[in-house]
């Protein structure tokens, strides 16, 4: 039922018998999106979803996060991914599988959005967007990144807070502020939705007649003590696991470093050229988001509920700036917003073309032009999402990454090691430890920071040395690519001599995947690897511990 965002009441109704198609629409769409990412399940883990899966696990045995894993992301994300691994199994198809679950049902989440907004049509319509949308190479949007994870309860909060507001339910207001709070604590960049949220609530209030101050207290109030509780959840535990130092250091003190300066002015040209990717594989949806746009000025519908609509996606796109890194999955939190604005788009321009009496070739134009702009932007991925397998997929999707490789490092690891055995990877591919289902011999899983200018690199950089010496690792992985590294001329460089010679006193080569440059992968094992000498620029080191040195 479409309402007023004020006043709660129904601006049309939906004609009987079309429920039916509704749900027939809305199924089409759903099997579409879950039927192409089933296919991908066993796609190679990217190193964030390696992260991920590392940290949840170590949370399955009983170990805390920042402890153990050293990550400036938020521990919500960690839990996740535990929950995932605990239900589905630990494996990459089973964190995917996991992706598409939560994937089906923001696809009905952002449906009935659209709907409450406009109508139905517009529901529909923003559902098939957002289903192809997000399935997109340039949100990297087959991957299980923590921006799926956040969306999903933004979306649950705002249905909720457009009830509540309509209502005055202070149950709905709370509940809308605990969605909040969690999608928070999965990723920081959750605090633009919640702070979109208050501004929502405080001029819904300020607009009613009659004012009730109390009312308008209470309700606030309640929102607020629910977007704290799954913070305050979050510090306690961590407080109990002994973690809540690192979780400090790496998630806000960590992080205001990482929000550097170069950054801030790299960001505008980032941004421009993630807009030209998706503008050019997604134009029509695109003009139908422009359309929506504008409607929210001249269409009555629309403009019932302008306020929320406006605001929703104006802060959907400051939730993707902070730092301005512009990463083609933060855009993943703008898809809901843009998905709307298309079905409004779309649903306002059929409206227009009903109202005419020029027969039922006028009608049929505008669902001619909404189908077709969803289907451009589908085609223009059509051989990327049909035709690649899930390995060429993870090698569309990140050409220069050794993703594929280490999938054959961590299973090389596991069947040469025993349980209990530690292992070090110096490069930023955390993914290994979860394939090899080893422990880490050092909370430094990435060496971005590591190499970053900021006042904790030397520091880092010797804690990380310490930590593997001290353990003694049976395996060592050294990963020789520019992209796992991202050196820069002001970056500390000790480490990256140290490991170079480290291995060489107190390991033997076992081990070397090669990639050259015309991306032909080698593999070379054991005695073979000893003699053997890289084409590329682009290759990992094995190392197994000597049985006659000690360190």
């Amino acid at each position: 039922m479409d309402t007023d965002e004020l006043t709660g009441k129904n601006i049309n109704r939906r004609p009987r018998g079309r429920g039916l198609w509704l749900l027939l629409a809305m199924a089409v769409v759903i099997i579409f999106a879950a039927g192409i990412r089933l296919r991908l399940l066993d796609t190679p883990l990217e190193r964030d979803e390696g992260e991920y899966a590392y940290a949840g696990r170590l949370i399955l045995q009983g170990h805390a996060p920042y402890l153990h894993v050293y990550s400036m992301k938020m521990p919500g994300i960690f839990a996740v991914y535990a929950f995932i691994l605990a239900v589905f199994g630990q494996t990459p198809a089973a964190i995917h599988l996991g992706l598409l679950l939560v994937n089906s049902a923001a696809i009905v989440l952002v449906f009935l959005l659209a709907r409450r907004l406009y109508d139905s049509t517009a529901g529909v319509v923003a559902a098939a967007a957002f289903a192809v949308l997000s399935l997109s190479r340039y949100v990297q949007g087959l991957f299980a990144n923590a921006e799926h994870f956040v969306i999903l309860p933004v979306l649950a909060a705002f249905l909720l807070l457009l009830a509540a507001v309509e209502r005055q339910k202070w149950y709905k207001f709370f509940i809308a502020g605990v969605l909040l709070g969690l999608a928070f604590v999965i990723k920081q960049h959750g605090a633009a939705f919640t702070l979109f949220a208050l501004l929502y609530i405080g001029c819904c209030c300020i607009r009613r007649r009659p004012f009730l101050w109390k009312n308008s207290a209470l309700n606030m109030l309640l929102f607020l003590v629910g977007c704290i509780i799954p913070v305050a959840i979050t510090v306690l535990v961590l407080w109990r696991t002994q973690a809540l130092a690192g979780f400090w250091f790496w998630t806000f003190e960590y992080a205001r470093q990482h929000l550097t300066v170069p950054s801030l002015l790299g960001g505008p040209g980032r941004l421009a050229s993630q807009a030209k990717q998706f503008g050019h594989s997604a134009t029509w949806l695109c003009l139908l988001m422009v359309v929506g746009l504008s409607s929210l000025w001249w269409n009555k519908k629309a403009v019932r509920n302008v306020m929320f609509t406006a605001g929703f996606s104006v802060f959907s796109f400051l939730a993707v700036c902070p730092g301005f890194h512009f990463r083609p999955h933060y855009f993943v939190l703008l898809l809901p917003a843009a998905a709307v604005l298309a079905g409004i788009g779309a649903a306002a321009i059929i409206d227009v073309f009903a109202r005419q009496k020029s027969g039922i070739i006028s009608k049929l134009l505008p669902i001619i032009l909404v189908v077709g702009s969803l289907f451009h932007a589908f085609s223009t991925q059509g051989h990327y999402l049909l035709m690649l397998d899930a390995v060429d997929v993870c090698r569309a999707t990140y050409p220069l990454q050794l993703f594929p490789e280490t999938l054959r490092v961590g299973r090389f690891i596991k069947e040469h090691s025993k349980r209990d055995d530690l292992i070090a990877v110096v490069g930023s591919e955390p993914q290994i430890y979860f394939y090899a289902d080893r422990r880490s011999a050092t909370g430094y899983i990435y060496m971005y920071p590591l190499m970053e200018p900021h006042p904790y690199a030397l520091r880092m950089q010797e804690e990380m040395i310490s930590e593997i010496e001290t353990a003694s690792p049976e395996f060592l992985v050294v990963v020789y690519n520019p992209v796992s590294w991202m050196v820069r001329p002001e970056s500390e460089k000790m480490i990256l001599s140290w490991a170079h010679d480290y291995p060489q006193k107190f390991y033997r080569m076992t081990g070397i995947i090669d990639v050259a440059a015309d991306d032909s992968v080698s593999y070379v094992w054991d005695d073979a690897a000893s003699d053997y000498r890289p084409r590329g620029d682009r290759y990992i080191f094995i190392y197994q511990r000597r049985r006659d040195n000690s360190n």
